[in-house]
């Protein structure tokens, strides 16, 4: 939902002062995107609205694979992580009473497992899904400055 806000205002930053100008200047054309512009946008691993993006000239299918083969296994690892390493931990704990010393074990023995899990779940979105969608829309990230 963040993601979507921050692209919403980026996308209303961008195209309101035109509009704004252009009915300031009583100018006939008032310049407004077209929706397959902002779909891309939507769906564009960026948050800075253009018109118009850098655009690779074919997409390399194997790299896309590759990609989200990499999502599938950051997932199925995390999992087992998951299964391995956090569930018995609480599962023991459960069955006790409770005393806050074993509370505090099971978190401390939680934090390794966890932190993992994040870099996984990181690595799989952050690197791997967008870097997918990146390539199947064609996104030119590394000439995106020019």
């Amino acid at each position: 939902q963040v993601r979507l806000v921050m692209k919403a205002h980026s996308f209303i930053r961008e195209n309101v002062p035109r509009v704004l100008s252009s009915v300031k200047d009583k100018s006939g054309a008032v310049h407004i995107p077209r929706i397959s512009q902002y779909l891309y946008f939507l769906f564009a691993p960026t948050l800075i609205y253009r018109d118009n993006y850098p655009r690779n000239p074919t997409i390399r299918w194997g790299y896309v694979a590759t990609k989200f083969a990499q999502v599938l296994g950051s997932l199925f690892y995390a999992y087992y992580i998951f299964v391995r390493l956090c569930i018995p931990q609480f599962r023991n704990s459960s069955q006790e009473t409770f005393n806050l010393r074993g509370l505090v074990l099971c978190i401390f023995n939680s934090i390794l497992p966890g932190v993992l899990i994040l870099f996984l779940v990181f690595f799989a979105f952050l690197h791997c899904w967008l870097n997918a969608f990146a390539e199947m829309l064609r996104f030119a990230d590394r000439m995106f400055y020019k």
